[in-house]
Parts: structure tokens; C-alpha cells; sequence
């Protein structure tokens, strides 16, 4: 029996180990049936190629999947809206359809749909494969428009590869990335937030929302189009514009990616396409999510393996995207998608509750992105923690780069919300920032656009509350504004500097945006007051915002010039609970936290290799709005203090004030001979 790379790693996973090869076989014999034993996944996936709207030197063709119709036809502007036979779509093999159609019977701009008859029924449809989707201001209904994807974009940078191994992620919305109360577009996050993700430091943007999503407020997870740019922001040309001046900048650009359901709307989406509920969901009890009240895809199907494939091969190749950050893969691999179970155990990975196909899916998936570009990266939102899930397809595991540790967030909103500060436990702290699996790397984050929507509090608010709203100015003195603006500082270092593999926050996060995000619903008016950013905050020299904002960007240019990633763990040096002190090293940088909230040490003694040591960070300066209570221009030298609590060895002592993080590093000394 062979023995998976992830079964060496973990000798618990052992009784597991005929359903971990099954796994790997299940993905493996997978593409072999897809590709023929022949083709790549890279050939295979390209629907995006054949189906849809293209346009040739000579004629537009328009192809489309629906095997249950009984007639198709293009219905649009060049019709008068009117089924017209001249627009009827020939049925091919297979359940295919197929129009040619001259440059005078349809041209750039004009809007269109697919009038689908089948048996008993019939209706207006959006083309499967449709890359531009357009909403009337009006009426709110979406249309097809004739766009020419072929006429090719002129990318400046063409061969763009990450000079990095490990992300720093900054999520972003397009659409409320603007001050104004209403939706941003890709030209005005190119032209304005660009600059301000450069200057913070982050290498790496994660767009969310992109995929065309009928309702704004679903924060783009209810995608109805797989194949169209959200057309709220602008158009196709105008998001690689946006792509290509972010890698003119050094800086890659990510997706997140929608497969592990779909929206259940009729017209706009693919609920019951070709008249049938199963085309591309499962039909039955399946078909439902309860949770998300959406469709959920269904993996066994070839045919919807060869739709979703395509769409990462065309999001990464027509638009240049880096990779893909996919939402919701604990919901995708379990039959009961997750709901309402702790896995505290490992049996829970691999007792039958898991959706094979799903996982199958995602295997095929993470092969094929990597051969259409092997730098662009896969991150799992994924919280159950099933083993593998990150690792290595030919160790046994199901091939995403990075997992998101969506357990920190959690943790600090947990003892944010339920303890005193004076119980916060260092040992608790340090395993809860630098916990993950050996042969799996994490992006690590102390929230996300999650932690800031209505109904939760972000951590800014959590610690500062109604302070922010008028005890931010730097001249107004306030104890919880004082309290706030430390450990919010702190919470980040300890994140970013214990965690796995990468780390990511969500725009506005970085500065303590004060507010939650509300996106435009009935219940608000219809109002874009809190689906906005309020950069003028952040960017306001008489508020304390700035303090933070500067802390994040001085903090991610430390680590990642640092390299800290590079090694896998770091190493606890230091733990006193009583004192609330936490010191851990990685990759050379030394963290010193002092979460105590009353008391300072004078003279801490920190054990340390022997050496002369520095400064290079200090939550406690005065540029982060602390209280200048460290010298941060003096050289620190260890002291051989003999025996202390039983360990003999060489000792910094540190002036530790309350609520502080300083963050040294060892100097190298010029021999006098």
C-alpha cells in the first residue's frame, strides 16, 4: 500500500490513509477521462474558447450548451426584440447549438439574450459564457452586450511573474473603494488606490466581486455569470488596465473565485437554464443551499467540470490574473456543507459526510492553474481544516499554495468580546497566531471584509467604539482611544509575525476604519453611506488614524524585507503568563510583547544568544501615536547573568512599558583584530 507524503508527515492520518490514495486516484483518473490520456487539463479546458460570443475576420459566431432545448434564438436590439427565425440557432451533436452571423446583423454595443424553448416551456436566458453583461439603470435587468473580447487589449506588462514567494494580501472591492456615497470603478481604483496599496507595502490585491452578480449587496458571492466582469465598475478593458498597472508596480492581482455555488435566479443566472433544474446543479435535496438560499453546482457532472475549468483557465488568461483566493470550499467538500459541526476529531475528514467529486474538482483545479501559469498561487478559504487540503497533489493532498487561517479572526474577537485585558493568556495567544500543519502554509489575518459587515464589529470598533467618533484627534487625550489604537497595533504584529506563510487585511482595516459595511439594501434606504471607504480619515494629519496606518505600513515592510516566511515556524523564546510578556523569534527579527495592561518592566530580562541588538520597531513610538517610552537609538548588549529560574545563559534587559511590541534585531560586530 502506498503511503502518502501527508500520511508521513502525520502519523494520526495513517488510519485514513486507503481514503487519502483514493483521493489522489480520484483525481487522477478524472483527467484521464477528460483529457483522453492525450490532451492536458490546459487543452481540455476551454470552453470559454468555444462556446459563447466570438467574433472572426468575417462573422461572429455564437455557440451555447443546452441539451434539453428544443429551439434557441438570439434576441436583441438587432431584432426589434422579436424572436425572428433569421436568428435561430442549428443544433449540433452533443447538446450543442450554433449561429454564424454577418458584422452588418450585429455589432460592438449591441444588447442581446437567448429565447430557449423546451417541452412545455420557454423563456428569456443570458448566454452561459457571456464575458459582458450589462444592467438597465432603470428596469434593473440585465442584458447580454456584444463586446469583442478578440480585438486584444495591449498589455504593457506582458510577462508579468511575482518577485515574491509570500503573498501580503490586500483585499479590495472595487466598487466601494471610492469616499462617495456610490460604486467605485476599476479606472478610479487604478488611478487612487493603487499608489495607496504600493506605499502600504502589500505585494498582492485580492479582488472580490468581480464575477457579474445580479444583487450588489451579496458582496459578489450570488454570481449569475461566471464569464462576465462585473459591469457596475466599468468594462473588460478597464479591469486590465487596472491588472497591468498593478503589475507595472510590482504587484500581483488575485480573484476571488465563486464555484462553490450560484445564484437562483432564472433569467439572469443558470438555475434552470435549458428548462432543467439539473443541467449544472444537483437536483433533488442537494440543489438547495439552506444556508446561502443558492444553487449548489454538481462536481460529477463532466459537463460542469469542463464549465468551471474553463472559467479559471480564461480568468487567468484573458484577464492576466495571478491566481485565485475560492470562496466557500468547506461548504463545497461537505455533503452537509459544514453546518453546525465542530471537527474536533479526524474522523470527521474521512467518514463519507465529504463530497468526493467536490474534492476531486478542486485536485483538477489546482492542477490546471498551475499549468497555465506556475507562479499564479491558490488560496483555500476553507474552515474545517480537513488535512491535505494545502499540501502537494502527489503527497496525497488536494493542491491549493495556502489555506486561510480563518481561526485567528475568530480568537480575537472571541477574547476581545469576552475577557478583560488582564486575562489575555500569552501561551494561548502564540499557539492560537503560529498553529498550522507542518506540510501547510496559511494566510494568516486578524480580520477580513467578514469582520466588518453589519451585524459584526471590526477590531477597531470592537476595542474604541463610539470613541472613534469624536476622540480621534490627536490633540484629545482619551483612555479608550489610548487602549484602542495600542493593541490594535499589537494584534496585528503578533498576527502577521507568528503566522504561516502569508498575511492579509481588508482595505480600511489597516487605519481602523470606524465604521461596519452596509451595502444598499431595502432596509437602508438604498443608501451607500456604509459601502464606501472614508480615506480623508486616514489621510487627515490631526487624527490618530494615521498613527495606524503608518504602524501597518512599516510593519509589512519589516517582515517581508526581513523574509520572515522563509522560515515555516517561529521559535517561542519567551512565555511568562503572569506578566503577560511573549517573546518569539523568526528568521532573524525578535518580537517582545508586552500585552500587560498596567504594569511596565523596568528591567525585564529576556534570555538571548549573546550579541549586540536594536530597534527596528516600537508600537510605543511616537510616529504610532505611543508614548515614547523607549529608547529606540541605544544598542542593547546581552549580559551573562548567571543562573535565572534555573537556566544559566546570556540576558537582554529590556524596558517593557504596558500594552507594547518592540521588535529587535541582532548586529553584527566588526572583529578588533
Amino acid at each position: 500500500m502506498k503511503i502518502p507524503k501527508i500520511v508521513e508527515n502525520d502519523s494520526y492520518l495513517k488510519a485514513f490513509t486507503d481514503v487519502i490514495n483514493k483521493r489522489s486516484n480520484n483525481i487522477s483518473t478524472k483527467e484521464r477521462l477528460l483529457t483522453g490520456g492525450k490532451k492536458s487539463l490546459k487543452d481540455f479546458a476551454t470552453g470559454h474558447l468555444y462556446y459563447g460570443l466570438h467574433k472572426t475576420s468575417s462573422e461572429w459566431i455564437l455557440r451555447e450548451w443546452a441539451p434539453n432545448a428544443t429551439e434557441v434564438y438570439m434576441v436583441g436590439d438587432f431584432s426589434n426584440w422579436e424572436v425572428k427565425k433569421e436568428f435561430i440557432l442549428q443544433k449540433l451533436e452533443h447538446g450543442n447549438w450554433e449561429i454564424k452571423l454577418s458584422h452588418n446583423q450585429i455589432g460592438q454595443g449591441d444588447l442581446y439574450k437567448l429565447f430557449i424553448k423546451w417541452n412545455n416551456g420557454s423563456a428569456f436566458r443570458l448566454p452561459s459564457y457571456g464575458k459582458r453583461m450589462v444592467q438597465d439603470p432603470v428596469t434593473k435587468i440585465f442584458s447580454a452586450e456584444v463586446y469583442a473580447m478578440e480585438k486584444d487589449f495591449q498589455w504593457k506588462c506582458k510577462n508579468f511573474k511575482p518577485q515574491f514567494k509570500h503573498p501580503f494580501i490586500y483585499e479590495a472591492h472595487v466598487g466601494m473603494a471610492t469616499e462617495e456615497e456610490r460604486v467605485g470603478t476599476y479606472l478610479e481604483f487604478k488611478e487612487k488606490m493603487l499608489p495607496r496599496i504600493k506605499k502600504l507595502g502589500y505585494n498582492t490585491i485580492q479582488l472580490m466581486a468581480i464575477q457579474e452578480h445580479p444583487y450588489y449587496g451579496s458582496f459578489g458571492y450570488h454570481v449569475s455569470n461566471f464569464f462576465a466582469v462585473s459591469s457596475r465598475f466599468g468594462t473588460p478593458d478597464e479591469l486590465k488596465s487596472l491588472i497591468d498597472a498593478a503589475h507595472l508596480e510590482g504587484i500581483a492581482v488575485i480573484m476571488d473565485l465563486v464555484h462553490s455555488h450560484s445564484v437562483k435566479n432564472d433569467e439572469e443566472g443558470l438555475a434552470f437554464f435549458d428548462g432543467t433544474p439539473y443541467q449544472y446543479f444537483h437536483d433533488g435535496y442537494r440543489r438547495h443551499h439552506v444556508a446561502w438560499d443558492s444553487l449548489c453546482f454538481n462536481y460529477s457532472k463532466n459537463e460542469v467540470l469542463h464549465f468551471l475549468l474553463s472559467n479559471c483557465q480564461y480568468w487567468l488568461e484573458e484577464y492576466n490574473f495571478d491566481g485565485f483566493r475560492f470562496d466557500g470550499v468547506t461548504s463545497m467538500i461537505y455533503l452537509d456543507h459544514g453546518l453546525g459541526r465542530d471537527f474536533n476529531d479526524y474522523r470527521f475528514y474521512f467518514d463519507g459526510s465529504q463530497d468526493e467529486d467536490a474534492l476531486t474538482y478542486l485536485g483538477l483545479a489546482n492542477k490546471l492553474i498551475h499549468e497555465v501559469k506556475s507562479h499564479a498561487i491558490s488560496i483555500a478559504e476553507e474552515v474545517s481544516g480537513m488535512p491535505g487540503l494545502a499540501s502537494p497533489i502527489e503527497w496525497g493532498g488536494i493542491g491549493f499554495d495556502f489555506r486561510m487561517a480563518m481561526g485567528m479572526p475568530d480568537f480575537w474577537i472571541k477574547i476581545l468580546k469576552e475577557q478583560k485585558d488582564d486575562q489575555w493568556n500569552v501561551s494561548q495567544i502564540y499557539y492560537e497566531a503560529s498553529s498550522h500543519r507542518a506540510d501547510e502554509k496559511v494566510i494568516s489575518y486578524c480580520e477580513s471584509h467578514d469582520q466588518a459587515l453589519v451585524g459584526d464589529k471590526t477590531i477597531a470598533f470592537r476595542l474604541m467604539d463610539k470613541e472613534m467618533y469624536f476622540a480621534m484627534a490627536k490633540n484629545a487625550p482619551n483612555v479608550e482611544i489610548d487602549r484602542g489604537i495600542a493593541l490594535h497595533k499589537i494584534i496585528r504584529l503578533v498576527t502577521a509575525g507568528a503566522g504561516g506563510g502569508g498575511y492579509l487585511t481588508f482595505m480600511g482595516n489597516e487605519f481602523g476604519h470606524p465604521e461596519w459595511i452596509d451595502f444598499p439594501r431595502e432596509g437602508n434606504g438604498w443608501s451607500y453611506k456604509y459601502a464606501r471607504r472614508q480615506w480623508n480619515l486616514c489621510d487627515n494629519i490631526e487624527l490618530r488614524y494615521q498613527f495606524l496606518n503608518d504602524f501597518d505600513a512599516d510593519l509589512i515592510a519589516l517582515i517581508s524585507s526581513e523574509k520572515i516566511y522563509d522560515k515555516a515556524f517561529p521559535y517561542k523564546m519567551h512565555e511568562n503568563i503572569k506578566d503577560q510578556v511573549l517573546g518569539f523569534e523568526r528568521n532573524g527579527l525578535f518580537f517582545i510583547v508586552n500585552f500587560n495592561p498596567h504594569t511596565s518592566f523596568p528591567d525585564y530580562k529576556i534570555a538571548m544568544e549573546a550579541g549586540k541588538y536594536c530597534i527596528v520597531l516600537n508600537s510605543d513610538s511616537e510616529k504610532y501615536g505611543g508614548f515614547k517610552r523607549v529608547d529606540e537609538s541605544i544598542d542593547y548588549y546581552t549580559m551573562n547573568e548567571g543562573v535565572i529560574n534555573g537556566l544559566a545563559g546570556n540576558y537582554l534587559n529590556l524596558y517593557l512599558p504596558n500594552r507594547t511590541a518592540l521588535v529587535l534585531k541582532k548586529q553584527k560586530v566588526k572583529s578588533i583584530y
